[in-house]
């Protein structure tokens, strides 16, 4: 891949969008496009859209179709790919930065990738030999010192998107052994995709006959959701378990005055003895210890995060511009693709 250095301006030259670029990323959501557009609306378009030599978009559809939407016009730079693959994974590569993708997601865009790869992985077999069949295996020759071999596509596709292996092998299962439900289940993220293996794996030793099988995919399915969303439950009744922890030590706290006299009316009253002064008295260090960890916490690690804080900031001294979004260096906008 390379930048060949050459330009047009789309009111010279007009691009060609294929479906496979296209769609190889899932799509902007509409929060993200509308600030894409306003950006674009208000800027222009200030980041050039990527084209191959034959000038189909391999980055920047969202741009380009804005701009002529609105009759924006914009750059093109050509890059020079070896083929379409290097192509996707040069794009890949480039929005991973921008986005926040989930497992599941570049999962999705592995499987979309893995035609590509099998068939580059076969070429290269072939002309290194590997097959064993082809002329050049038969005469000695090679073309490759190195050549990939079928079994590589894992770890290609895993490394293309970067997941592991284990679960790139996961998806691949799902995507061809599984029944439609379970993969319906994975791709809208009701399920995992290691819940949606494990049900792969036990509908196969079942060895049920296809229709019985999609109806004991669909039971499974169920059950599994129901698991998740129990345990989604208890997560939130825990969470709410430790936030009225909180709320009721802070509650207490701030209603204790600890003067001579209502520090002697707490021992005589609460049984605490003279040979427990010491140990009740470290408890309370410990605990005005606890205190102030909260404190550190608060003012060094959850006020500079929060986005109320660069609000609040931003209201306070309106003339330093906004402040900075350490959570997207990148510029505030979540993808430009």
């Amino acid at each position: 891949m390379k930048n060949t250095g050459t330009e047009y301006m789309s009111t010279e030259r007009t691009p060609t969008v294929r479906p496979d670029f296209a769609e190889l990323l899932p799509p902007l959501s509409d929060e993200q496009l509308s600030l894409l557009e306003a950006d674009i609306l208000k800027n222009g378009c200030y980041t050039p859209v990527i084209v191959n030599e034959e000038l189909v978009i391999v980055d920047g559809h969202n741009r380009a179709s804005i701009c002529d939407k609105h009759g924006v016009p914009y750059r093109m730079t050509v890059f020079s790919f070896e083929d379409d693959l290097e192509a996707k994974q040069w794009a890949l590569d480039t929005q991973k930065s921008r986005r926040n993708l989930s497992i599941n997601e570049l999962c999705k865009i592995a499987l979309k990738l893995r035609p590509e790869v099998e068939a580059r992985a076969k070429a290269n077999m072939v002309a290194g030999g590997g097959d064993q069949k082809s002329e050049d295996a038969k005469s000695g020759k090679t073309t490759l010192s190195n050549p990939i071999s079928p079994m590589a596509t894992r770890k290609e596709l895993a490394q293309a998107v970067g997941v592991g292996e284990v679960t790139m092998g996961k998806a691949m299962k799902i995507e061809d052994d599984a029944p439609q439900p379970v993969k319906d289940a994975v791709d809208s993220g009701d399920i995992t995709i290691h819940q949606g293996y494990t049900l792969t794996k036990e509908l196969d030793d079942l060895d049920l006959p296809d229709e019985e099988k999609e109806q004991a995919a669909m039971e499974a399915v169920e059950r599994e959701i129901a698991r998740k969303n129990e345990a989604k439950r208890r997560k939130i009744s825990e969470e709410a378990r430790i936030a009225k922890a909180f709320c009721s030590a802070f509650e207490h706290a701030a209603a204790i005055r600890p003067t001579v006299e209502n520090v002697q009316l707490w021992v005589e009253n609460s049984g605490i003895l003279y040979d427990q002064l010491d140990s009740t008295a470290e408890d309370a260090r410990d605990i005005a210890n606890t205190f102030s960890s909260i404190a550190d916490i608060l003012i060094n690690t959850i006020k500079p995060r929060d986005w109320r804080y660069k609000e609040d900031a931003q209201q306070q001294n309106p003339e330093a511009g906004e402040v900075e979004d350490t959570e997207h260096p990148a510029g505030g906008l979540p993808d430009t693709h």
